[in-house]
């Protein structure tokens, strides 16, 4: 594990999370889903996928697949892996190519749900890949971490259409330093959890009132509370 992921520790007293990678093959090359299993039987499904200039290392993306599996809130986890990262290949490909991806492995996410309520999600790229696809996947809602307003420093080049377009409830987290969109700068209405002092990537300075667990600590509450709440309606 990557030393710049620091998640909250899990209680000694739960029992162990069940993992399992799958590949799954798209038009784009072979994806790759990371499972981490609810303890004691799901009530929903959380997939996640991952940016543009990293992989399901993320800091915010294992600190929920180790948080979110286990009681009280018993939701499984899945982190995607594009093919491109799966292949090491080191540039993203255009949008239209990770939804294509994103939607040809989405039969295996259902597959794994059972008939559970499905949340898509991800980080950045992944965030609004999330989006672009949810209404046409039948994803009961999307979780947008660090979504990408607008390049830095462009706020001209506003990707708020790719939110209010999603068809389905989104919640947004953002760290509140984050170039590419504080989160002063959404538009109104939007359901957006905010982690003070946070950048792109969730990480809080040192000099910060909060540390960097309590900033997790903050996203994993805030999206397990949306995932077995306001979002499933």
């Amino acid at each position: 594990m990557s030393s710049e992921v620091d998640v909250p520790a899990a209680p000694e007293t739960d029992a162990a999370v069940e993992t399992e990678a799958a590949v799954v093959a798209t038009p784009r090359g072979d994806a790759r889903i990371s499972w981490h299993r609810a303890v004691g039987g799901a009530r929903a499904v959380l997939v996640l996928g991952h940016g543009a200039g990293g992989g399901i290392e993320a800091r915010d993306l294992r600190a929920l697949a180790a948080v979110l599996p286990r009681a009280p809130h018993r939701v499984t986890v899945g982190l995607v892996e594009q093919p491109w990262r799966v292949a090491g290949k080191k540039i993203a490909p255009a949008p239209a190519a990770l939804d294509e991806a994103w939607s040809a492995l989405w039969p295996a996410v259902t597959e794994e749900a059972r008939g559970l309520p499905v949340i898509a999600g991800g980080r950045s790229a992944g965030a609004r890949v999330a989006c672009r696809t949810a209404r046409a996947l039948g994803a009961a809602a999307v979780v947008a971490l660090s979504f990408p307003l607008h390049p830095p420093g462009r706020p001209g080049r506003s990707r708020a259409g790719e939110l209010g377009g999603a068809g389905v409830p989104v919640l947004v987290v953002q760290g509140g330093r984050d170039p590419f969109g504080r989160p002063e700068e959404f538009p109104a209405g939007t359901d957006l959890v905010e982690v003070p002092h946070g950048d792109h990537s969730f990480a809080v300075p040192a000099r910060a009132p909060l540390d960097q667990q309590a900033a997790l600590a903050l996203l994993t509450g805030a999206v397990a509370d949306a995932v077995t709440g306001r979002l499933l309606g």
